[in-house]
């Protein structure tokens, strides 16, 4: 049984008075059913991310690149209890392929280590297990799975403003925010809808409201500049082995024969 971080009961979340043989709730208990509600939306690092590390590729490149972003990234992770603790969250812009998603998936790795819970979405399939919620067999109603994703330490959004605008997601994606808000519990984005001229494009998309929330909790975005590191990747693949035509070989050989020289043409 897990001990009482309060140091009050025994680890059960509740106090027992043996004279008057009751039970009342421990100081601690909040933030166990908090635990216990997050649990449920736990995120788990995508296999693409799971050996990523600040100490090799793409980190180097990306860090070459973005010298200034990726210091304030290693800083964060070195701090991330007293990081999610007040409430502080991150957020990157940049074009595809620049690193955001990594360094984002970095954060949230190091929030795991920590011993904290992280839920992490793309913000489609976030949205998609909202409208879930009015089937008939929902696991969750839309006001549980709210409260479940306003429990965890950390909500981690990847591709912000990915998805089409309508009045229903940008009441639910500002209900979310603002709720992690109000509780101050750290969220963790990436978008590519900033520019350098400004933030009108996502604006648009997710609505004034949720980006001005956003701006509360994690400050400035932090812009990742550099060439898209998936295209580089596929241009390093090594081309595949040329394969020579059967017709040039006389006959194949027999087990233990030594193969046939090949015919030249005359």
């Amino acid at each position: 049984m897990a001990t009482c971080p309060d140091g009050s009961c025994d680890g059960s979340g509740f106090l027992f008075d043996e004279v008057a043989r009751r039970a009342r709730p421990c100081s601690c208990r909040p933030g166990r059913i908090a635990r216990k509600r997050a649990a449920a939306l736990e995120g788990r690092i995508p296999r693409r991310y799971r050996e990523v590390s600040l100490e090799r590729e793409p980190l180097i490149s990306i860090e070459r690149a973005n010298p200034h972003v990726v210091r304030e990234v290693r800083q964060y992770v070195r701090t991330v209890a007293e990081q999610l603790d007040a409430g502080r969250g991150l957020w990157f812009t940049g074009d595809p392929g620049t690193g955001k998603t990594t360094l984002a998936m970095l954060v949230s790795k190091g929030a795991m280590e920590a011993d904290r819970t992280v839920a992490i979405y793309s913000l489609p399939r976030l949205l998609a297990q909202l409208r879930d919620t009015f089937q008939d067999k929902a696991e969750y109603s839309l006001n549980n799975l709210i409260d479940r994703l306003s429990a965890v330490d950390l909500l981690h959004v990847d591709d912000v403003g990915a998805e089409q605008s309508s009045p229903w997601v940008l009441e639910q994606l500002y209900t979310i925010i603002n709720t992690r808000y109000e509780e101050g519990r750290a969220i963790l984005l990436t978008t590519n809808l900033v520019a350098l001229d400004g933030d009108e494009a996502l604006r648009e998309q997710i609505g004034d409201r949720t980006v001005s929330r956003i701006y509360e909790i994690c400050g400035d975005p932090k812009p990742m500049y550099g060439e898209d590191h998936r295209l580089e990747a596929s241009a390093m693949l090594p081309a595949p082995l040329s394969e020579t035509p059967l017709a040039e070989w006389d006959t194949a050989p027999a087990y233990g024969e030594a193969r046939p020289r090949r015919r030249h043409a005359s």
